[in-house]
């Protein structure tokens, strides 16, 4: 793989690398990365691989080749702490609590002694804790150089060691930002670079489509309305309307989140403009919006920070307008609810042509890696959906022993995934098997709503089997905790959902069963892919084959990669889906996994734990 990576990089172009789990595929791309000269962008699928690969990876590669680089670990704004937005939101004393104050209080604290600002390294604070919407900046209210903290501004700083670096390490959301940006005439993010590595590429189309695209949200209106009000307070307080007009945005935009009470919702924005309580907030909201920026044009002139509150609700109008406008048939409206937040999403359908345009005309050297980016080793459905038909791609199988290191047992007698019964059916058909692996299992489920069931049903099931396995459960606490608490315990089973399928790391003992109960198709009924399945089959297509089942096997891939971690690992792999047997393409979707043995009979399970135990 370093050879396919050196050539890529040397020579430009596109290579797209499928490295099978225990490549080493950090390894090699880093080592030819760094050999190369010049600047090379890394970027991941999430914030915490950026940490990993920055903070454990690149030293250990700078160590081993004696190379005296400049690195730089670079994030969105969002993560690090804007002094001007801190100081100016603890003057304003406006919180939902009282806890919510005095952690903005332990922030302000470690703003005075870190370096770096990165809301990461605040110990003891929670990254996704509601005060740290107080204490960062966005790219719409950030002052830049009228700042008066500009000199010493955390944001500033990163970027400035970017610039200086030869390897700078972001996220595939900070990237994406930036060909949006660039796009859209704005200076660029990122510094120019030679080279450009994009680790977890399976993540890039659907991240794409979601920068490509355009938003709105409530928390976007809210933030207005908070900084107009404390811009009108101290450069307008001889215009009471303008503080009060900031107010009447703060009230409807809660009543526009309000207008659709379901939390995690998607909706085709025709349903949504369907219900007489969302179109009415949704009018107050713009009616709101409207009367704030009529204010605040008046007073653009007396304030920077007026006039920086005018561009953002002129921008915010505008892409309300944007949303309320017509279909188009390349693009998909959608609502969305997610916490105290509802969003206004307009999706294109496809990014083929944006990013292929974006790479394929770039000219520098580009490597697109993961351990699932083929169905078999056809790589035609990510290059499709991503524009990149003519690149180079490189398949690395996994150097594990499969065949001896894993079992993938196909339960037999199990209900159709769509009844009612299956998810008592697939607890029933795994307590056996956690039995014999003396639990140490994540069972990983396609929907919350089959996770919760199965929780309070292995309750009841190990309290009258008398099995002591702790049960771990998504959303009870955050996902660093449970990976901690199962890895200590030995013998828990940890309940997963879509955020534990892919990237955790859990080689040994801990982890030596992984159930997953059905195959996961993306929901039919969510706007984008109803709207994809509806245009490939208008077009002559057969989304299910093209789409729906590609795209499934690459994340049942990723599921079962959690199993087999290192050259020591040992486990079954148990698939709770009768499709796999049933049908016709089940057997393309099992050839697509590891080449374990297969078995329908759990004796054979049994005996593969005995054996490791007599191990």
């Amino acid at each position: 793989m370093s050879a396919g990576v050196a050539e890529a990089l040397g020579a430009g172009g596109v290579l797209v690398a499928e490295a099978g789990t225990g490549t080493g595929k950090t390894l090699a791309y880093l080592v030819p990365a760094l050999l190369a000269g010049g600047k090379t962008i890394v970027s991941t699928g999430t914030k915490a691989l950026q940490d990993q690969l920055y903070r454990r990876d690149i030293p250990l590669v700078l160590q081993a080749l004696s190379l005296p680089l400049k690195t730089s670990l670079l994030k969105g704004r969002a993560n690090y702490v804007c002094r001007f937005h801190l100081e100016r939101n603890l003057a304003d004393g406006r919180f939902a609590s009282a806890e919510e104050a005095a952690t903005l209080h332990r922030i302000q604290r470690f703003a005075a002694t870190s370096d770096s600002g990165d809301r990461a390294e605040a110990t003891g604070i929670r990254e996704t804790h509601p005060a740290w919407s107080h204490a960062v900046s966005t790219r719409e209210n950030c002052l830049g150089g009228e700042c008066a903290h500009f000199r010493d501004c955390f944001v500033m700083k990163a970027r400035k060691q970017a610039l200086e670096a030869e390897l700078v390490v972001v996220n595939h959301h900070l990237f994406f930002a930036d060909l949006w940006l660039r796009d859209e005439g704005v200076a660029e993010l990122l510094p120019a670079s030679h080279n450009v590595i994009l680790d977890e590429a399976h993540q890039l189309a659907d991240t794409a489509a979601l920068f490509f695209g355009q938003s709105v949200s409530t928390g976007q209106v809210l933030d207005l309305a908070r900084d107009a009000r404390q811009a009108a307070l101290v450069f307008a307080r001889d215009t009471p309307v303008l503080a009060q007009a900031a107010e009447a945005l703060d009230k409807a935009a809660k009543s526009l989140r309000m207008s659709v009470p379901e939390l995690n919702l998607r909706l085709p924005a025709k349903l949504a403009q369907a219900r007489a309580e969302f179109a009415g907030a949704l009018a107050a909201a713009k009616a709101a919006l409207t009367e704030l920026d009529a204010g605040l044009k008046a007073q653009a002139e007396r304030a920077e920070e007026l006039a920086d509150c005018h561009a953002r609700s002129l921008e915010l109008m505008r892409r309300l307008e944007n949303w309320q406008g017509e279909d188009e048939a390349e693009w998909v409206r959608w609502v969305e609810t997610a916490g105290r937040t509802l969003t206004l999403h307009a999706t294109p359908l496809s990014v083929a042509d944006i990013f292929g345009a974006q790479v394929m005309q770039d000219g520098r050297g580009w490597v697109l890696t993961s351990a699932t980016l083929s169905v078999g080793g056809d790589f035609s459905h990510l290059l499709s959906r991503l524009g990149l038909a003519e690149a180079r791609t490189l398949c690395v199988d996994s150097p594990f022993d499969y065949p001896n290191q894993g079992l993938i047992y196909l339960p037999t007698g199990l209900p159709a995934p769509n009844t009612r019964e299956h998810t008592q059916a697939v607890v029933e058909a795994a307590l056996p098997v956690l039995e014999a692996s003396g639990g140490r299992a994540f069972m990983l489920f396609t929907s919350l709503r089959a996770l919760d069931h199965a929780k309070a049903m292995l309750a009841a099931a190990f309290q009258a089997r008398d099995l002591d396995f702790p049960i771990l459960a998504q959303g009870d606490e955050p996902k660093p905790v449970l990976l901690e608490r199962f890895q200590q315990s030995g013998r828990a089973v940890l309940l997963g959902s879509q955020s534990f399928w892919e990237g955790v790391d859990m080689p040994g003992e801990a982890l030596s069963l992984v159930i997953i109960d059905k195959l996961p198709f993306a929901p039919p009924d969510d706007p984008v892919v109803a709207a994809r399945i509806a245009r490939i089959n208008a077009s002559g297509g057969n989304a299910f084959m093209d789409y729906q089942l590609p795209e499934a096997v690459i994340s049942l891939k990723q599921g079962a990669g959690r199993l087999i971690r290192s050259e020591a690992d040992r486990g079954v792999l148990m698939l709770c889906d009768p499709r796999l047997t049933g049908k016709s393409y089940g057997r393309k979707v099992l050839e697509a996994l590891p080449p374990m043995r297969r078995t329908r009979r759990l004796e054979e399970v049994r005996s593969f734990f005995m054996a490791e135990v007599a191990a």
